[in-house]
């Protein structure tokens, strides 16, 4: 009787250790999970891929890598407050995750956070110095900021790390030409260009410093190129458009400028060049409308003080002329000097009546 007794304890244990060793672990569930959502990523799926990490995490809630790889597809779907908080945590749980910073400072960055976003790829380049991507990012920020040989610095280095990335040229074409060496910059667009012709963003960069040059059609030919690549960026209509008012056809002017604002209504820039276009149609009572709206974003575009000057200048207003070209001066505007020389023309005319 104990014997039987014995011998039934050990077959129940024996079944349970079987059921137990039959059971996944939770670490082992979360895993599968991130598989299949990697798998999802792969095929496009945002929203399974998303599921698949929800029930990760469910699984698992330590694990950075969940979180980690949740704030991407949330990034990719457009989510970028849900991105940022995985981010987050996942550098909670994994204060070395270099990928986390860098993700989470493209955001923040791009959200107007900018030394949060700079202090983030500063981690990401802390933790790992052979991502390119991180010194793009960075050197990107700082020529934002007009800290541009810091800036050069940086992508310099990325060039060292990954000199097949066209992206790092077009945004070294870019520092050089707000540096005013336009001949590295044109070289700079030209190498983009050779690894990558259907990336926008090296035409229109070499379309600027060749506008700058006075090379005026063939960066017009470039501005083309550009839209025709990428039609949804304001930026584009604007430098074509100013072109166009360089070589005195204001009405082509119009038509791309209008195209600029209609895409993004808050660049100050396309409002003071289509005031200029206004002004050079004789619509002064519209381009002042225009050059106002443009000081409206913001106020310290030194050149619409003086185009509006200039403006009042042909509608005989002097005191008013005199008091944009004094704003223009002081915040060192490049058209002060033509805005002064007819300011004291002005005068002179008068005076002699």
């Amino acid at each position: 009787m104990a014997g039987q007794r014995i011998y039934c304890i050990w077959l129940w244990l024996m079944l349970a250790a079987v059921t137990v060793s039959a059971q996944p672990s939770r670490a082992s569930s979360a895993a599968s999970y991130l598989e299949r959502a990697a798998a999802w990523m792969a095929k496009g799926e945002i929203e399974r891929a998303i599921a698949d990490y929800d029930l990760a995490i469910a699984f698992d809630s330590r694990s950075a890598p969940a979180y980690y790889n949740r704030g991407i597809a949330r990034q990719r779907k457009g989510d970028l407050a849900g991105a940022a908080s995985d981010y987050d945590r996942a550098i909670d749980l994994n204060p070395r995750c270099a990928d986390a910073y860098l993700n989470r400072g493209i955001i923040r960055y791009r959200q107007g956070a900018r030394a949060e976003g700079i202090s983030d790829f500063n981690r990401a380049i802390k933790f790992n110095p052979r991502d390119a991507r991180a010194w793009i990012n960075r050197g990107r920020a700082r020529g934002d900021q007009g800290d541009l040989t810091a800036a050069i610095a940086d992508l310099d280095q990325a060039i060292k790390l990954d000199s097949r990335n066209a992206i790092v040229w077009s945004n070294r074409c870019r520092a050089h030409y707000l540096q005013g060496a336009l001949d590295a910059a044109l070289a700079d667009c030209n190498q983009a260009l050779k690894l990558d012709s259907r990336n926008a963003d090296p035409w229109n960069g070499r379309g600027v410093a060749r506008q700058e040059k006075g090379d005026l059609d063939c960066a017009l030919a470039d501005f083309d190129h550009a839209i025709m690549l990428n039609p949804q960026q304001a930026v584009f209509y604007n430098n074509r458009g100013r072109l166009w008012l360089m070589k005195g056809e204001p009405d082509r002017a119009l038509d791309d400028l209008n195209c600029a604002l209609a895409l993004d209504p808050k660049l100050a820039e396309a409002w003071n060049n289509r005031g200029v276009a206004k002004a050079a149609k004789r619509d002064f009572t519209r381009a002042m409308a225009d050059f106002d709206e443009a000081l409206r974003l913001n106020p310290r575009l030194a050149d619409t003080y003086c185009n509006r000057g200039v403006t009042w200048l042909a509608q005989s207003k002097l005191e008013e002329a005199e008091a944009d070209v004094a704003r223009c001066r002081e915040l060192g505007g490049d058209l002060m000097s033509k805005a002064a020389a007819l300011l004291r023309e002005m005068k002179q005319r008068r005076a002699a009546r």
